[in-house]
């Protein structure tokens, strides 16, 4: 009987455990069947995705024939060119008006009026030396010269051999602008400016000016007694 009882006893345990898994085993699928619902198996094969956006591609995109971009291009072409040259004309044109309005409006350069007691010259050997005018502006004195040369042969000049000094006999420092280093012997009459700083010229009523050619030094052309008048 003790037999038989144990043997009841593991029966039924085994029944036990085979319903449980059963059971276990129904519940799962259940759940993983509503899990899975809707879900789709992926298209792994790769020429159908290309096919399908090669076919989405020309449906939106409408191709064109290689001669009529051709045509297109060659006309866009002959369009600028013809543009451009049209353009041209009229750019040339403005730009030839901008010049003639330009010379319209440039002032007259004004003759300086003649200065009392000038001009004051001077000739030594066929060359001619003169001052024009003395005046003072932005703070220097400034005397406007004329030069020619009626000689045969050229002349030369070193301006930092000319020699500036005041009626009380004192060297006075200046600079020239526009003269010539060599003053050929053509006629051809030359302009220039001799500057010297006002400060220099507080008490200062008369200047005179010697200058030699270089680097002989044969000829001196030498101004006395320029009037310095404020």
């Amino acid at each position: 009987m003790k037999i038989n009882s144990t043997v009841l006893l593991t029966l039924i345990l085994l029944a036990l455990m085979l319903g449980a898994g059963s059971v276990s085993a129904i519940l799962g699928f259940d759940i993983g069947s509503k899990a899975l619902k809707g879900v789709t198996t992926p298209d792994a094969r790769p020429t159908t995705k290309f096919t399908n956006l090669a076919n989405n591609s020309q449906a939106g995109v409408a191709l064109l024939r290689e001669e009529e971009i051709l045509k297109t291009v060659k006309a866009r072409i002959e369009g600028k060119t013809k543009a451009a040259k049209t353009e041209k004309p009229k750019e040339e044109d403005e730009d030839l008006i901008a010049k003639t309005e330009n010379v319209a409006e440039k002032p007259k350069e004004t003759e300086e009026k003649p200065q009392a007691g000038f001009p004051i010259n001077t000739e030594a050997d066929g060359v001619t030396f003169s001052v024009q005018s003395a005046r003072f502006s932005g703070g220097d004195l400034i005397m406007r010269v004329k030069m020619q040369n009626n000689s045969q042969e050229p002349v030369r000049f070193l301006y930092s051999f000319l020699d500036v000094t005041d009626d009380k006999g004192r060297a006075l420092s200046a600079s020239t602008d526009g003269l010539p280093t060599e003053l050929a012997g053509n006629g051809q009459e030359v302009s220039g400016t001799i500057s010297i700083s006002a400060s220099l010229l507080d008490d200062v009523s008369k200047i005179s000016l010697a200058l030699t050619d270089y680097p002989a030094q044969k000829l001196r052309l030498e101004l006395q007694n320029i009037p310095v008048s404020r």
